[in-house]
């Protein structure tokens, strides 16, 4: 299965669904969708910025919305109506196309350009009375206005606010709400960033020769103490070219794509390694195949990841 197949969510529903899906692929080098939402960011990062500035909608919140809306621009709603933010056609009287979303042959507001776009995604909130009690949170709080806008029923998905947390926390993108970013990227991310990775519901990267968790935290913005836990080593755990590098804590389990699959342990393999190549805690690994504390893994074994 290649990458293509990743990138062929082409209306709103799919883009919507994109992260879940990815997520749930059963390979740890199968998704890559970072170069497309990252070239997403670049792009429109400055207009998302000017959009704050003018209406007080965080950044982050507006390239999340963006990028899951459109499918980092990618929809048949964002090429052929410049629609990056899912706005239907209520109370609107300019150009129109009609789309399956939630229902049949829904009506959505067509634009002269992604500016327009951007534009009246700040206008909808502002004007939008149900949008209100978002604008008394602090600029900075991406995570109330994510799950303000799910509460708000601005989109019917269920993990509405927690794809839009997950892709601000991913990107980094929290930092132009403080002003922390340009255009230009002036900063490890655009200069040399790790190709990010989703798999189990989480996110990762594979090390590199001479990465630390401090290097990786600096990049990625979060505390090297913090990632160091998420992957269950010391802060001061010395990282191999090739390790994988979970952003978030991992899971209690392998993904659902795994039940009723063993792992059978192959020469110089761990517990821990084994852990981390399907995304799972280790504590977790044990307790799912009723191990003790003094099991000593056997070339052969078969294990339950899940």
């Amino acid at each position: 299965m290649n990458d293509y197949y990743y990138f062929c969510a082409m209306n709103v529903r799919y883009s919507l669904l994109f992260l879940a899906l990815c997520c749930a692929m059963p390979t740890l080098s199968q998704v890559r969708w970072n170069q497309t939402y990252q070239s997403y960011i670049d792009k429109y990062s400055d207009l998302a910025v000017e959009q704050m500035q003018r209406y007080d909608v965080p950044a982050s919140i507006t390239l999340a919305q963006g990028l899951l809306e459109s499918g980092a621009g990618r929809s048949e709603l964002a090429i052929r109506g410049k629609n990056h933010f899912g706005i239907k056609c209520h109370g609107w009287t300019g150009r129109r196309s009609f789309h399956t979303d939630d229902r049949p042959n829904e009506c959505f507001r067509n634009y002269g350009s992604v500016r327009e776009s951007y534009e009246d995604h700040s206008l909808f909130l502002v004007n939008g009375q149900r949008y209100q009690s978002l604008f008394r949170l602090k600029i900075t709080d991406y995570k109330g206005w994510a799950r303000g806008l799910k509460a708000a029923g601005y989109a019917t998905h269920p993990q509405y606010a927690k794809l839009l947390i997950d892709i601000i926390e991913c990107y980094g993108l929290d930092e132009y709400d403080r002003g922390g970013k340009s255009s230009k990227r002036q900063n490890t991310w655009a200069d040399n960033r790790h190709e990010i990775f989703a798999f189990n519901n989480n996110f990762y990267i594979v090390a590199r020769e001479g990465d630390t968790y401090r290097t990786i935290g600096d990049e990625v913005g979060i505390s090297y103490k913090k990632l160091a836990r998420n992957n269950e080593r010391h802060r001061d755990a010395v990282l191999q070219e090739g390790d994988i590098v979970y952003l978030k804590k991992k899971q209690k389990r392998a993904s659902k794509d795994y039940k009723g699959v063993t792992h059978n342990v192959r020469p110089g393999e761990s517990m821990y390694a084994i852990s981390q190549y399907y995304g799972i805690q280790v504590e977790s690994l044990y307790k799912i195949n009723d191990l003790g504390p003094d099991y000593q893994i056997e070339v052969g074994h078969e294990l339950r990841l899940r």
